[in-house]
């Protein structure tokens, strides 16, 4: 008996008829929101006899599996090792922020120490400038170079100080001569001899002045005038009293005058 092997022909409308297939299986039922049951598997209520034991139980619909011990103890140390990690991170921070202000600090207290000694090594051509405009022999491109030279300097921080009439500080000045005058009333610079200058709050160079102070700070001279009586000062001189033996040398010398 022979059998037909004519190969089945494929027909698009039936292909269309049919469709693409879908199967769902999703655990969770979108529209009641309940456990699904696996597929395979009879329902619950079913004709099954199979009872599902306690290791097939799955937790409810929002409610948490229990944890073991020995889970709990393991994240509790976990969770210590992260506290610790992350207090070694924020101490590193703090050093690192300390560290950049300090080399920060370090840095400007450098170039500022740089800058005060350059400023230092031109004072004496400032004050070679200084000398010819009081004597009037800067002009011409001298006197533009002398003050293109000032004002690089002031821009650099640098600054000229003491005017006649100051009161005189230890600290910033330098007292070259002094004297005495009625018209001050305390000490006070009473010329410049030559000018000081400052970089920010250093000192470059202190301010060499004279000095006066007023005349009634004066030490009093002691009196050289001599006694218009001088026996009369020499009996209020007091005496200081006799020793025992010129006591009784003056006792004998008076008994002899008697017995004469």
């Amino acid at each position: 008996m022979t059998q037909d092997a004519t190969p089945q022909q494929w027909d698009p409308e039936e292909s269309e008829q049919q469709g693409p297939v879908v199967r769902d299986r999703r655990r969770i039922d979108p529209v009641t929101g309940e456990v699904r049951a696996p597929q395979g598997t009879a329902p619950a209520g079913g004709g099954s006899d199979t009872k599902a034991g306690p290791a097939d139980a799955e937790p409810a619909h929002g409610e948490a599996a229990p944890v073991e011990p020995a889970a709990t103890t393991r994240i509790a140390e976990l969770e210590q090792e992260v506290q610790e990690r992350l207090e070694d991170l924020r101490r590193l921070q703090a050093e690192y922020v300390n560290y950049k202000r300090r080399v920060d600090r370090d840095r400007e207290v450098v170039r500022h120490q740089a800058v005060s000694q350059v400023l230092t090594a031109l004072l004496p051509v400032l004050d070679d400038v200084g000398r010819a405009r009081e004597h009037g022999e800067l002009d011409g491109g001298f006197k533009a170079v002398a003050d293109a030279l000032e004002s690089v300097l002031a821009k650099q921080g640098l600054e000229r100080y003491g005017e006649p009439g100051d009161p005189f500080d230890p600290r910033i000045h330098e007292a070259l001569m002094h004297q005495y005058s009625d018209e001050v009333d305390g000490p006070t610079c009473l010329a410049i001899l030559q000018p000081g200058y400052r970089h920010g709050d250093r000192i470059l160079r202190p301010t060499r002045v004279a000095v006066a102070e007023p005349t009634v700070d004066l030490p009093k001279p002691e009196s050289t005038e001599a006694p218009a009586n001088p026996v009369a000062a020499a009996e209020d001189v007091e005496q200081p009293p006799p020793s025992a033996e010129e006591a009784a040398a003056s006792a004998q010398d008076q008994e002899q005058t008697d017995g004469r």
